[in-house]
């Protein structure tokens, strides 16, 4: 009878605790929504009819993006009272997953919220209209932090412009990839015969040998230098006993950063520039360059999100890092009419062209500016690139509608999404296995997209190629077929039909994997014209006194296509050369 007293006892604790920490118009409230790569589950805090707190409990978030966005939707959410606010410009997938979320906890909750004026905020906490710096970084992603670090550790005072609201850029976005000849893991897997020379040749034939020899000669040169730079100096984790073999290339040279992803390197370049107190200003777009009477630049014109205006004088340099045009559609179409509407796009929002367009302001010369890429295997309905596809480098094959394999996996970019757009409906499929898989490891790398792809029914596992073929309707006598030849070219080590230079690896064993993919507008090989230390050349191939650039937005490197891995090493390797030379400048 005791034990039941008590337990009536604790039991009416319970609820009464329960009554008391929710109230009409109070409480803590758990609500979901969904996000880019799944659910986001938050936990909303009401007291008095106000939102005091949000907490993010669950989420598959790029964790770069996703922080900065989840911070300045909850300071506007609280500020208002209200979860109608807008999403972040850059991260609305994100943004709309989030509010979503919140949303759904107060309607949970059934308190009505009273909406209040946002607070205005106070001078004291907005940018300063004019400030000056020795050097001026336009862009947050890798060839811009890599040029700010390396300013900063040479003694000048640094700021980076970011126009976004959260750093990265397509550095974010991609998988990270580093093609460096002769590094260390190769050494450790006992892969022999890379060299300088031979990525120079694979870089240079690559692009139509359209490349700036020199240029493409210092990024061969200083792959290693600049791979062991972010290893040793940024702290940049590389998988110790994996590499890929991107289309194009004569090895497996390129280095893999834990998680598969560009996130390793942004968050790791962020943290060395919080280290170095270089600041970053987001949300600021830059405009238009400064210039003196000689022609030397000496600054940047640039607008906040209030559309106010602001100045930033550079005493010594102004580095561009503002990447390509893959988002701008019209300047895709003015450069080159075949990439319009009909084309996605793998790239961030922010990959507009700022840069180009500033320099060619102040007499800038372009190159190359029609050369445009896509990237092969896409998500046919947002146009993002599929990272977990990266099993083509492994040994995964591309088919048609029909079930036949139609072009050799590890080409060149161009040259396989030209291929699939000549194939019915103007798709492909990709195939592989477990045994794959274990190879590349990119389900496990990659779960929230396999989910994601699951979801959208662009991705079907089965034990079976019957099944598989099934799911999309492929013609399965024909892709038996396909899969019983592959399996003897594995056997055999010789692709009779498109020459794998890697070797094709045998499909005989499921489970299955077939996923729809589509090509997508992914680089802009063309930009500005630079020289060896990355000063801004003008239509006279003079150099611009004071402006450097590197990374996407510039036009001598990649040629008339890039191969895979090899933006990475770009950036890197021009950025820090930019930062260097704006280092020695008085």
């Amino acid at each position: 009878m005791k034990k039941i007293l008590g337990l009536i006892t604790t039991i009416f604790l319970a609820i009464l605790l329960v009554a008391c920490s929710t109230t009409k118009d109070s409480g803590t409230f758990k609500g979901t929504g969904q996000g880019k790569h799944g659910n986001i589950e938050v936990e909303v805090s009401i007291k008095k009819g106000e939102i005091t707190g949000i907490k993010v409990l669950e989420q598959d978030e790029n964790k770069v993006l996703s922080e900065p966005v989840f911070k300045d939707l909850q300071e506007m959410i609280i500020s208002q009272n209200s979860t109608d606010v807008e999403a972040v410009s850059g991260a609305s997938a994100t943004s709309q997953g989030y509010l979503s979320a919140v949303k759904d906890a107060v309607e949970k909750s059934g308190i009505a919220l009273t909406a209040k004026k946002a607070k205005k905020e106070s001078n004291k906490n907005k940018t300063a209209k004019e400030q000056d710096y020795d050097v001026v970084v336009v862009g947050a992603g890798g060839a811009g932090f890599s040029a700010a670090i390396e300013a900063a550790e040479a003694g000048k005072s640094v700021a980076i412009l970011e126009k976004l609201p959260t750093v990265g850029g397509n550095t974010l976005l991609s998988g990270g990839e580093m093609n460096v000849p002769n590094n260390w893991v190769q050494k450790k897997l006992g892969i022999k015969g890379d060299s300088v020379d031979a990525y120079y040749e694979d870089t240079m034939k690559g692009g139509d040998y359209v490349g700036d020899p020199k240029l493409v000669r210092i990024m061969a040169e200083n792959a290693l230098a600049s791979a062991e730079w972010l290893r040793d100096d940024i702290k940049v984790d590389f998988l110790s006993d994996q590499l890929f073999q991107f289309g194009g290339h004569s090895y497996k040279r390129a280095l893999i950063p834990v998680g598969h992803t560009g996130a390793e390197l942004v968050s790791k370049l962020n943290k060395k520039a919080e280290k170095l107190k270089i600041p970053i200003f987001l949300n600021v777009k830059a405009n238009d360059l400064i210039q003196d009477k000689d022609g030397k630049i000496t600054g940047v014109k640039a607008t906040d999100q209030d559309n106010r205006q602001l100045t930033f004088n550079a005493k010594n340099a102004v580095i561009l890092t503002t990447g390509g045009f893959g988002s701008n559609v019209e300047m895709r179409k003015k450069y080159n009419q075949e990439y319009d509407e009909r084309y996605q796009t793998t790239d961030s929002i922010g990959t507009t062209g700022d840069g180009i367009v500033m320099a060619e302001k102040v007499g800038a010369a372009v190159t190359n500016m029609e050369s445009i890429q896509t990237y092969p295997i896409a998500n046919p309905k947002t146009g993002q690139i599929s990272l977990l596809a990266d099993t083509r480098f492994d040994g995964a094959i591309l088919v048609n509608q029909e079930g036949k394999r139609f072009v050799e996996e590890l080409e060149r970019r161009d040259v396989i999404s030209k291929a699939i757009l000549a194939q019915t409906g103007e798709y492909c499929y990709q195939i592989w296995n477990d045994k794959i898989d274990a190879i590349s490891k990119t389900k496990e790398a990659h779960k929230a997209e396999y989910d994601e792809l699951i979801k959208a029914k662009l991705l079907t596992k089965a034990d079976t190629i019957e099944e598989a073929a099934k799911f999309f309707d492929i013609d399965v006598k024909t892709l038996k077929e396909t899969i019983k030849k592959v399996n003897s070219y594995a056997e055999s080590g010789k692709d009779k039909d498109f020459n794998h230079r890697a070797g094709l690896v045998s499909l005989e064993k499921g489970p299955y994997y077939i996923q729809k993919a589509v090509p997508s507008v992914h680089h802009t090989m063309g930009g500005l014209v630079i020289n060896e230390k990355t000063e801004v050349l003008d239509k006279d191939g003079n150099a611009i006194s004071g402006l450097y650039a590197a990374g996407e937005l510039t036009g001598g490197i990649q040629g008339k296509n890039r191969l895979g891995g090899n933006a990475i090493t770009d950036i890197i390797t021009f950025g820090r050369i930019a930062g260097q030379e704006a280092g020695k400048t008085n």
